[in-house]
């Protein structure tokens, strides 16, 4: 029989059971605790805690994201993590209000409802859920989907709300060798069975919250800003919202339309297209805003008050990473920027 412990977080005073066998992260997410998180794969650095009291050791993880004085210290990434003894940890980055607000994990089976290509290298995936018929999730944030025939899994954002409980959509960008994206040219068919084990991801709207809303995404990262702005739209939300999403060429954007009739809906909207190599000859013809250059400098050029919005932030790494240095350089303060750490292999491939 696994052996069970205590935890008890603290500053926040909440105390669960863990077995031996399962980490710490997983422990909480199955008691619909709400812990802050990222890759959930030991590199990066979203859920690292301190050990006040107690016997922990860490499953292989990257030093990028836990170096060696630091573990030596205490720290520990909780993704990793098994107790050993009942403990006391320190949450060092965690939301009063979302702490106990988090939906429990859920193993659902789907069959595959749709599959479309949305450009020529992102295909809209859709699932129905069938045991059990629904699956509960927050706007903005991802499953794990497993590779038929195998006990892996990649993730992927929802791009549709809970207004669809049954139905579920990703936008899932296609990778040359991918384990799970390659399926998607013909190896996987409408009515394939998929299972889907979820919700996880920070990526959500803070209820009661009034300030500005500035997305900022590219790629597959039109998924999770995708359910975010349908959210805003579903509630009949005030706050205004601007949506500034990269590509390469106009011939890289899709759902222009959903978006823009989205918007409509919203009291403030606009949406940016932020093309790096080539602009159309006419960009007055789009019904959007069309700039040349990457996403960053075209919100540097356009958003003055950056520091009084909250930003999301979704799309490949490199997109993520030069996105949260020039925030940091505008002085945008930590907890009004959301994004959730894919990183390789769980990246949606």
């Amino acid at each position: 029989m696994v052996a069970k412990h205590v935890i008890n977080f603290e500053p926040v005073d909440i105390e669960m059971e863990v077995d031996e066998d399962e980490v710490i992260l997983d422990a909480a997410f199955r008691q619909g605790i709400h812990l802050m998180h990222g890759c959930r794969e030991g590199q990066c650095s979203a859920c690292k805690s301190y050990v006040l009291d107690g016997e922990i050791q860490m499953d292989r993880y990257s030093t990028f994201a836990c170096n060696d004085a630091e573990a030596d210290e205490g720290y520990v990434l909780l993704c990793r993590s098994h107790a050993y003894s009942d403990c006391t940890i320190e949450l060092l980055n965690f939301d009063e209000d979302e702490l106990l607000g988090g939906i429990p994990i859920q193993d659902v089976m789907t069959r595959i409802a749709a599959i479309e290509p949305m450009t020529r290298d992102i295909v809209s995936l859709r699932l129905a859920a069938t045991e059990p018929a629904t699956y509960d999730f927050k706007p903005g944030q991802y499953a794990d989907l497993t590779i038929p025939g195998t006990d892996e899994s990649r993730s992927f954002s929802m791009a549709t709300t809970q207004s669809t409980p049954g139905q579920v959509e990703f936008l899932i960008k296609k990778y040359p060798g991918g384990r799970f994206s390659a399926l998607l040219d013909g190896d996987l068919s409408v009515g394939d069975e998929i299972k889907m084990t979820g919700p996880y991801g920070s990526f959500t709207l803070k209820e009661g919250h009034v300030l500005p809303v500035v997305c900022i995404g590219g790629g597959a990262g039109m998924a999770p800003i995708l359910s975010l702005l349908r959210h805003l739209n579903e509630t009949e939300s005030t706050r205004p919202v601007r949506f500034y999403y990269g590509a390469r060429t106009a011939d890289d954007l899709f759902y222009v339309e959903q978006i823009m009739a989205l918007g409509q809906g919203l009291r403030d909207f606009e949406f940016v297209v932020c093309l790096s190599e080539t602009m159309p000859e006419d960009p007055s013809a789009y019904p959007f805003a069309a700039e040349a250059g990457n996403v960053t400098d075209v919100v540097a050029r356009r958003e003055e008050a950056l520091n009084k919005a909250e930003v999301y932030l979704c799309g490949p790494p490199p997109m993520v990473d030069a996105a949260m240095e020039f925030l940091e350089v505008h002085g945008v303060p930590q907890d009004q920027v959301f994004h959730d750490s894919f990183t390789s292999p769980v990246t949606g491939d």
